[in-house]
Formats: C-alpha cells, structure tokens, sequence
C-alpha cells in the first residue's frame, strides 16, 4: 500500500490539510479537495503556484506523482466568479474573508468595492534631513502612514477631525486577526423581544433584554467627506425660489459616490440634480406633502445612472437688499443645526442605509448628506454639508429623540412610559 501523504491547500478562507497517495488520480483528489472546501466540483480552480499558474484540471487523467505533487507541498485555490476577470476575483473573495461568521452576503455600492482593494496608504518622500538610509531604505521618518494616521489627519490643511469609512474599517481590521471577529453592530434602543423569564414591559425587564444606556460622544469616522455640486446654476436654480418669494425651500439631491482624494480612502456626493418635492414654505418653516411622483422620479434618476444622495433646505433672511446681503445666523455661538433639522436628518439617513458586508444586518450608517443654504460670516449665501452620527440615527429610529413643542429647535430624550422603554441618554 502506497504511503499517505498531506498536501496542503490554501485559499481565501485559511489552509486545509488534504490526505492523498502517490497513485491518486488529479480527478479524485479535486474531489477531496471540493468536500474539504464545501464547494461543488466546478465552483474553483487549483494552481501550483500562488500567482495563477500552473492549473491542476480534472481533465488530465494523471497520478500526482506524474505532476511531481509529493508530500508537504502547498497549492492554491481560488473561487471562480461567474462574471469579472481573474484578479477581479481573488481581489472578491480575499475582501469577502473579512466577513465576520454569520454576517450576510450583500452586494456593497461601487464605491465601496472600489476602496476595498485600494491600498489607502499615504507614501511620503524620503526627508532630507532626517532620513539617514539610502534611496530604497525606509525610516520611521518617511515609512508609509495608514490612511486612519489621527496626527497626520490633524497636520491636513484645513485639518480634518472625522477619517473616511473606510479608514476607520481598515483600523479595525488591520490587527493580526485580520479583523476576523469584527462586527459593526447597529445601536438598538428598544427590548430585545422573546425574553421569556418574566412579564413584558412594563410589568418586568431584566439585563438580557434591556437595552444598553447611551453615552453621546463624537463619531470618529464619517461616511461621506466632500459634497460636491457638478456646476453652480443647479444650486443658483434651486435659490431662485426663495430670491423670488423669500420663502424657505427644500430638495432632494440627485448624484452618484465618487472617490474624494484630498482624504485616504475619502467618499465625496457629487450632485447632479435637484428635485423640489411638493412642499409648503413660509419664511421660517417648511412642511413636506406626500409626493405621488417619488417612484418615477427615483426610476428616471436610476436609469440616468444616479441615485438620492442627499437633501437640501434653504435658511435665508435677507439683511440688506441693495447689497444682496442675507443674515449670518449659524455659527458657533448659536447652532449649526436645529434638534428638528437633526431628527429630519435622521430620519432620511435611516430610510437610505449604507449597505456593509461587516454588520450582522448588512447594513451600517447611511451616506445621506444634509445641505443648508444659509448665510455665511461675509453675509453672502454659503452652502454648508452635515450628516448627524448614527447615535442620533439610532434615536430616532426608536422614538426616543423629539423636538420641544414649543421650541422645535431644541430637542429632549424622551422619559420611559408603560408604552416604551427608553435607555438612559448621557452627555457631557
């Protein structure tokens, strides 16, 4: 009896010791190789060496002596994708091993597969006066940075307080796990439902259902970076609203997600329309109907290759009139946005989630922008962009963050009732 001998396999998901004897045929040890891995016979390719060459077929009708396969060699294996070249695919399925156990298959936006194969390191020039090496040497001084490097964020001109998305993704799974057991987990801030060891709210809860008190801080990392629009007259037409009548305006912003590189792996809005919903205006508030026309707007904008990436709103009091001056309102001896305008905020960016392969539910935060048209500190028009963090996102979609009654631009976080529970909300 020939003796057994151990071949190794790696692929995407890690490496498999598969036993086999000198004699064995190509065709049953691939069939070994499909049971090991849980694919169908057809669903992968083996090669003998890491960069694609030197493919092992079933059709050779060869011992793996002939094919000078012995004891302790390692040989590759990459899923084969139905559609996309072949790097296309390896990159796939090395990104898909990120996924933690038990997360969905979902298919991210463009943009994020994009960045996903993106090195995102920031390369700097060898200083001349610090390094001390050779042209190819590398020092602490000039070795590349990760894109999620705060000091050099901070040193950016103008300086930038929030890393991109996917700078934050890469700190999480840049460690020596590879980011194996990272889970983005969405904030809830309701009662896990089915606990069965006492009476439903209000008559008991316990530390199994009850949800985690919420302490408000800021967010490291943002979803979006820049908002661009493609040329000024979109923003000029949709102001003509209110030069006209003077009353506040709103818009849903039409675009795609681009690549924003003044930031490592940044994500900019890039607007190309603005649709204006039926709405009810007045100086100082806006009030949206119910818009019949969504779905074939949303259509038309798809089959023109965009997509809802935004809204829009106006905040405009003129100050003088022969000069064209309006009001400097916001900044930050007053507000930046009201708590009605952050829960609106909210609201939309919970209906637009951002589809991500690392969270349980498939879906992370949300890359819908909020625009205010409002004054700035020389009295003209500035076009400011925000996004509220998904804390406030979670707030709202739980019914636990509403605006004042009498002051809707304050807002208050809603005391437990025997209707709802509702989590202890901290600040400082």
């Amino acid at each position: 009896c020939p003796a057994p001998q151990i071949i190794r396999v790696q692929s995407p998901e890690g490496v498999k010791r598969i036993t086999a004897t000198k004699r064995e045929t190509v065709a049953t040890f691939l069939k070994k190789v499909a049971k090991e891995f849980g694919f169908r016979n057809n669903g992968f390719s083996v090669y003998t060496n890491r960069n694609r060459t030197g493919e092992i077929t079933a059709s050779q009708n060869k011992s793996l002596n002939l094919l000078k396969i012995k004891h302790g060699d390692m040989l590759f294996l990459y899923p084969s994708s139905p559609a996309g070249s072949s790097s296309e695919t390896m990159d796939i399925s090395g990104s898909q091993s990120l996924r933690p156990a038990g997360a969905p298959q979902v298919v991210e936006d463009e943009i994020d597969q994009y960045l996903i194969k993106q090195d995102g390191k920031i390369y700097r020039n060898r200083d001349q006066q610090l390094c001390r090496h050779g042209p190819l040497g590398k020092c602490v001084h000039c070795v590349p940075l990760e894109p999620f490097d705060e000091d050099y964020l901070n040193h950016l001109e103008p300086p930038v307080k929030h890393m991109s998305f996917h700078a934050y993704i890469r700190k999480l799974t840049g460690g020596a796990d590879k980011g194996k057991f990272v889970a983005l987990e969405n904030i809830s801030c309701k009662i896990k439902s089915g606990c069965e060891g006492h009476p439903p709210w209000p008559e008991g809860i316990c530390t199994k259902c009850q949800p985690s008190a919420i302490t408000l801080n800021r967010q490291k990392y943002r979803h979006v970076d820049n908002i661009m629009f493609e040329n000024h007259t979109i923003a000029d037409r949709f102001l003509d609203f209110w030069r006209k009548t003077g009353n506040q305006h709103l818009g849903y912003l039409y675009g795609r997600y681009t690549e924003h590189k003044d930031i490592p792996l940044g994500i900019r809005a890039e607007v190309a329309a603005i649709y204006e919903p039926p709405q009810i205006g007045t100086q100082n508030s806006l009030e949206i109907l119910e818009d019949p026309k969504a779905e074939v707007v949303d259509e038309i904008a798809s089959k023109l290759g965009l997509r809802k990436v935004g809204w829009i709103f106006t905040d405009l009091v003129s100050e003088d009139t022969r000069k064209g001056t309006v009001r400097y309102s916001r900044n930050k001896d007053t507000y930046y946005l009201s708590a009605e305008e952050c829960i609106t905020a909210g609201n939309f960016q919970n209906q637009q989630p951002n589809i991500c392969r690392l969270s349980p539910d498939g879906h992370f935060g949300s890359k819908f922008v909020t625009v205010v048209a409002t004054g700035g500190p020389d009295n003209q028009v500035h076009f400011e962009g925000y996004q509220v963090s998904n804390q406030c996102m979670a707030l709202v979609r739980d019914e636990c963050l509403l605006p004042c009654r009498d002051a809707p631009e304050l807002g208050y976080a809603k005391e437990s009732s025997s209707e709802q529970y509702v989590p202890d909300v901290f600040y400082k």
